[in-house]
């Protein structure tokens, strides 16, 4: 009963801090803070693994496993504050410290936003009070001396431990639902407050001064249940350190761009729908994507090349990075040559026809063909500083990764999946590759250990978007693996040497096991 008080307390803690956080920075809530928090803390062989074991469901992963802890530090705190009181107060307050700290610390949060942590801390220990001194009641029935008699039991007139636990768990039962009620009453709370999501739906996006080539017929692949070419925005990967999506009003976003630059600037929302803007197809690649992952995405993409506005800052001579930062604190190097050259890096305000989705950097990000994304996606972008590489270090550079990410050439089976199994005869086998910026002038496939068999290349749309391609395989029956390679436009072959992400990409050739019956 100890540790269920526990357990209700700490429920108490982060419901009441849920309530009130609806009147403030989203990222003040204690599960936000402590996650995020974690995120930072968290060693890189652990993310990665977070990363490939559960994809983009890494955060729902996070949270799962933030609650199973919680709930154990909870239980112990329930049964140290029934044993020692005093121990159990030092305990809370503790923990109500590290949840203040995490808050805090977070990027765009204030001293202010530390109140419903504060405030949920001590209600929660209010409660682990009331709840332990219920446990405590269960306890005092007194017992009988051997030599009293019978009809002179001390215990008459005492609580019986049945009613005691009984009211125990009916105090706790209630204190549970309330909290659920308070976190499900902030969470709608916040969500009737913001009207950022009602923003974005009513923004007009300017028609571009320079709309998207046409796409040429023939980009998708003739295999059913290929990728499609172009990714819906539901569809599209997401992998970022944001554990609480950022909202951000577009009439008090700014960008800034300062540091190794002649004149600083200075640039609104307003400044980018006034400008001339720009539309491309941009295929994004994430470091994290294993060899024939999903973690690649392929969108059409408007906004204002970066070229500009660093034309308007001038950089210094031996000025060679970008370090681009997030409303939430994330922080990517870009070399700056990148963002010069014609490859249209851009600072993005549209997806596929329409304003960016919150959860993909709405209202501005970063999108630079033929980089990881860990070094150039910057989503939720409000600041570029123009710096060097020997001067400052990016989030993920100074967790082991590399400074500079260029994509690596990769291709992938998307039929048939691994472990299929297929009839006899001739079998449809389709995929993607990409080489951002080089383009894909080849893909083969290999069964077992036979020979090299040159698939059908989809129309090109461009270098800097994936391409498409189809085999037709004449299977026999029996258990076959097929592998798959492409070469880029350069003429370099994708190579088999297999190497993790960790620090500049998965490489090496995917294979897939079929049963053919």
């Amino acid at each position: 009963m100890a540790a269920l008080a526990g357990v209700v307390a700490a429920a108490v803690v982060l419901a009441v801090a849920e309530l009130l956080g609806a009147f403030f920075t989203a990222r003040a809530t204690p599960m936000i803070a402590l996650g995020s928090t974690f995120i930072d803390f968290t060693p890189s062989w652990l993310k990665d693994f977070a990363i490939a074991t559960f994809g983009t469901n890494d955060k729902a992963a996070l949270f799962v496993g933030m609650g199973l802890t919680i709930a154990v530090l909870a239980c112990a705190l329930g049964v140290v504050a029934y044993r020692r009181w005093a121990w159990g107060v030092l305990g809370v307050l503790f923990m109500g410290g590290v949840i203040v700290a995490s808050v805090v610390t977070r990027a765009g949060v204030g001293a202010l936003d530390a109140v419903p942590s504060v405030v949920g801390t001590f209600a929660g220990l209010l409660v682990l009070r009331l709840l332990v001194a219920r446990v405590r009641g269960v306890q005092t029935w007194p017992e009988v001396p051997a030599s009293a008699a019978v009809d002179a039991d001390p215990r008459e007139d005492a609580p019986r431990p049945g009613a005691s636990r009984r009211r125990f768990f009916a105090a706790a039962g209630i204190t549970a639902a309330a909290a659920g009620l308070a976190a499900t009453g902030g969470r709608l709370l916040g969500a009737a407050r913001s009207n950022i999501l009602q923003a974005r739906d009513a923004l007009q996006l300017p028609a571009p001064a320079r709309p998207a080539p046409a796409v040429p017929a023939g980009v998708q692949s003739p295999v059913p249940e290929v990728t499609p070419w172009l990714t819906p925005n539901g569809e599209f990967y997401r992998i970022d350190t944001a554990l609480s999506v950022p909202e951000i009003d577009v009439d008090n976003w700014e960008l800034r761009v300062h540091g190794m630059v002649e004149e600083e600037v200075r640039l609104t929302f307003q400044d980018l729908l006034d400008a001339k803007l720009i539309e491309s197809h941009v295929t994004l690649t994430c470091v994290s994507n294993p060899v024939g992952g999903n973690l690649a995405g392929n969108a059409r993409w408007l906004g204002l090349p970066l070229r500009e506005v660093l034309k308007q800052a001038r950089p210094m001579a031996g000025a060679d990075m970008v370090l681009s930062t997030s409303v939430d604190g994330f922080s990517a190097s870009t070399p700056l040559e990148v963002l010069q050259d014609d490859r249209d890096a851009m600072l993005a305000i549209g997806m596929n026809g329409g304003p960016l989705p919150l959860e993909h950097g709405y209202p501005v990000r970063m999108v630079v063909p033929g980089l990881y994304g860990f070094v150039s996606a910057t989503k939720w972008v409000v600041d570029l500083e123009v710096t060097r590489f020997a001067d400052s270090r990016a989030y993920w550079t100074e967790r082991g990764w590399s400074e500079r990410g260029p994509i690596k050439t990769m291709a992938r089976v998307d039929v048939p999946k691994s472990f299929a199994k297929v009839p006899a005869g001739t079998v449809a086998v389709g995929g993607t590759a990409w080489a951002q910026t080089r383009g894909i002038s080849k893909v083969e496939v290999q069964v077992d250990d036979g020979e090299w068999m040159e698939a059908d290349l989809s129309a090109e749309a461009s270098l800097i978007t994936w391409r498409q391609w189809s085999l037709q395989w004449e299977a026999a029956p029996g258990q076959h693996y097929l592998k798959v390679r492409a070469t880029d436009g350069t003429g370099e072959v994708q190579t088999d040497q297999r190497a993790d992400p960790v620090p500049d990409g998965a490489s090496g050739w995917q294979s897939v096991m079929v049963t053919v019956q």
